[in-house]
This record gives C-alpha cells, structure tokens and sequence, in this order.
C-alpha cells in the first residue's frame, strides 16, 4: 500500500540530530554571551591595557576642563538694541496706564461686589 520514502530516517538517527543541533545551539549561545558581555570585556581590556586607559581617562578630563576657558565672540545688532528698547518703553507704558486704570475701577467693583454679596446673605437668612 504504502511506500516508505527513502528520507524516513530511523528514531536513533532524528535523536542523535536532534542531539547535535542542541549542542550547536548550546555554543552559539554561549559564543554570544561571550561577545555581549561588555563589562566583562572592559574590565579585561582594562587590565591588560591599564596604562592606556588611564592616559585616555587623563585626556578626556583634560580636554573637558579645559573646554570652558576658550571665549566666545558675540556680535550684537546695533539696530536690534533699539527694537527691543522701544517694546520696554511700550510696555512699561502700558502697564501705567493699566495700574491708574485698576486704581480708578477698584472702588465701583468692591462696591459692587459688598452689595451683590450682602443682598445674597440677606435673602438666606430669610429663607430659613
């Protein structure tokens, strides 16, 4: 009936497969590990190179601390000054004007409000 294909291979054979692919699987993983390990490997390279990196360290810190000391040229507009002086002046008008303005209002509100409020108190206590 049926025919057995010559790829049928026996239990042992797929075991004995099976066996050796996990082995490789099982080293590359640990080959990647290893590869991955970065703080292993700087401490490695660390000791074996510690001149090296301490003459790398002194550099960087060298370079970092002396970064700061050069100066910076500025080159300011002499036109711009004069824009951003004119918006003070504007705003500092602005905010008088508004000031004598909020001191000339201020009496007309709070009477208004001690009158909005008394009225309110008194038609509670009638209520109860």
């Amino acid at each position: 009936m049926a025919e057995k294909s010559g790829r049928n291979k026996s239990i042992d054979e797929l075991t004995a497969e099976i066996a050796q692919s996990r082995e490789r699987v099982r080293r590359d993983l640990r080959g990647l590990h290893y590869e991955l390990d970065f703080p292993a490997k700087f401490r490695r390279s660390f000791r074996e190179q510690t001149l090296s990196w301490l003459t790398t360290a002194a550099a960087v810190g060298a370079l970092i601390a002396l970064a700061p000391m050069r100066k910076k040229k500025i080159y300011v507009d002499s036109k711009g000054g004069r824009k951003s002086q004119k918006k003070l002046v504007e705003t500092g008008f602005a905010l008088a004007v508004l000031k004598i303005a909020a001191n000339m209002v201020r009496p007309v509100i709070v009477e208004f409000l001690k009158n909005r409020l008394t009225g309110f108190a008194g038609q509670s206590r009638r209520k109860t």
